[in-house]
């Protein structure tokens, strides 16, 4: 019989092609993720807590490298990003709205404007 800290988190990979995969319940850091959807892998552990909804990196992605989702760059890494690690604002810029990688990781604020 499985316990449940020992059940599997769930994310879901869109394209076989993608080296993200988006969280369908919140991970924490150390837990076994099961992926579902277009994927090779199996599972992985969570090198850090990971939102429900949010993406993580099924393998490493060195700085400057592409971050696919949908099979194709939908951003690239700011630093090298870990397999098993979230990716949002703090390691990702988006390739379709420069403004994207100037908003606050927590409220998505815009950090770009001094409001004083």
């Amino acid at each position: 019989m499985t316990s449940e800290a020992e059940t599997p988190v769930k994310a879901f990979v869109i394209d076989r092609r993608d080296n993200t995969a988006t969280a369908l319940e919140s991970i924490r850091k150390g837990e076994r993720i099961l992926f579902v959807g277009d994927s090779n892998m199996k599972c992985l552990i969570a090198i850090e807590d990971i939102r429900a909804e949010h993406k993580l990196a099924l393998r490493p992605i060195s700085k400057d490298s592409a971050v696919v989702k949908y099979g194709m760059p939908i951003g690239h890494a700011t630093r090298p990003i870990a397999a098993g690690e979230w990716i949002h604002l703090h390691n990702c810029g988006s390739n379709y709205d420069e403004r994207s990688n100037h908003l606050d990781t927590e409220s998505g604020a815009p950090s770009d404007i001094d409001y004083v």
